[in-house]
């Protein structure tokens, strides 16, 4: 994957900042230390428990400009949000934090679009939220007088090269920036969605989100539009199915629970009163895979492959429920087996997965066929 990015500052990285759910910091530490064991770069990871983010410190600070194109968002599963830090831990002092802020923050040829002041999504967060929001203010104003952020104002929080200065405390921050195509465009990498009134479920959030996530929005019309067929394994109550059915795709249901009516009633689903690890297509292959069974994940993970490789479903999205030890070894197994068994079918394919804001303990898989891209 080529990032493209017009500009970018000649800083110094002295690490990564990633977001993350609040009980997750040990395995987003975990996953950054594994990440950079496979490069030349060495550093440590550190976090604190119910944190709410990791970070990686390098023994030796890197360029921007090079360190950015070796580390990709979208290949870290635990991350909510991707930052480069230039300065940590920062004191705030109490009688002037802008100052201290801009203290840090290194000259750049250019100024950035734009800068956030978020704190992490746990307890100790909530309380710092309304801080942030009227401190965000006057270091925005102090930024842009300094030339170090744009003049001109944005309509989304998050544009362009974007300054992040995250909050552990009302005198403690990290600060760092992200750059476009490799961060989330959300701030504190939440991508809260409107729970539709007339769902079955607060899951159909989930099957939403990874959509979002993980396909361009040029392509989404045309990986989901009418005609199309999907299978939805572990339906009840249709979440999932609600999301298929309101893109105009038809849906074979299989659970062995009670559909909702009025999806059933759009004469889009089908109801199969099956097991979902026996059930086959109706019609003959699909073009989408759903599933968000209970269930362990190798299981679930042998289940795909077996539909995939079949050729029974040409895309799928899934869950994989995390267990209560080892969840980043546990799914990095699986996430392996997936792409050497897809390999050696001789399938070319996409691979993305995520820990994203709707889910709990589980991560959310997509495999794209590329043929179909």
């Amino acid at each position: 994957m080529k990032l493209s990015n017009p500009f970018v500052p000649d800083f110094k990285i002295i690490g990564i900042l990633c977001y993350c759910r609040e009980t997750y910091a040990s395995q987003m530490a975990d996953e950054l230390s594994a990440y950079f064991a496979q490069s030349a770069i060495s550093g440590y990871s550190k976090f604190s428990k119910h944190a709410g983010f990791a970070c990686y410190y390098f023994h030796q600070s890197q360029a921007l400009r090079t360190i950015s194109k070796q580390v990709l968002f979208s290949e870290l599963m635990f991350a909510r949000q991707l930052v480069f830090l230039v300065a940590h831990p920062v004191h705030l002092h109490e009688d002037d934090r802008v100052s201290s802020v801009l203290s840090v923050i290194p000259e750049s040829e250019q100024a950035l679009q734009t800068c956030v002041v978020e704190v992490p999504d746990t307890e100790a967060g909530k309380h710092l939220s309304k801080f942030s929001r009227k401190f965000a203010v006057p270091l925005r104003q102090a930024m842009r007088g300094k030339e170090l952020l744009y003049r001109r104002k944005f309509n989304k929080p998050i544009t362009g090269l974007c300054w992040h200065i995250l909050l552990t405390s009302s005198d403690k921050a990290h600060i760092g920036l992200s750059l476009p195509q490799n961060r989330s465009n959300h701030e504190n990498g939440i991508h809260r969605l409107k729970m539709p009134h007339d769902a079955p479920s607060r899951s159909t959030l989930k099957l939403e989100e990874a959509i979002y996530a993980f396909i361009p929005k040029a392509e989404q019309s045309e990986l989901f539009r009418e005609g199309y067929r999907a299978v939805d394994l572990g339906a009840c109550p249709g979440g999932w199915s609600y999301q298929l059915v309101k893109r105009g795709v038809q849906v074979e249901a299989v659970d062995n629970g009670k559909m909702q009516n009025e999806l059933m009633a759009t004469g889009l689903v089908e109801y199969y009163a099956v097991d979902g690890f026996k059930h086959r297509p109706v019609y003959g292959p699909v073009q989408w895979l759903v599933c968000d069974m209970i269930e362990q994940p190798q299981r679930v993970t042998e289940l795909m492959l077996d539909w995939l490789v079949r050729g029974d479903a040409k895309h799928a999205i899934f869950n994989l429920k995390l267990p209560m030890q080892d969840r980043f070894a546990t799914v990095t197994q699986c996430i392996r087996q997936l792409e050497q068994e897809l390999k050696q079918a001789n399938i070319a394919f996409s691979l993305q997965a995520k820990h994203l804001y709707h889910n709990r303990d589980e991560v959310t898989v997509c495999i794209l066929r590329q043929s179909d891209l």
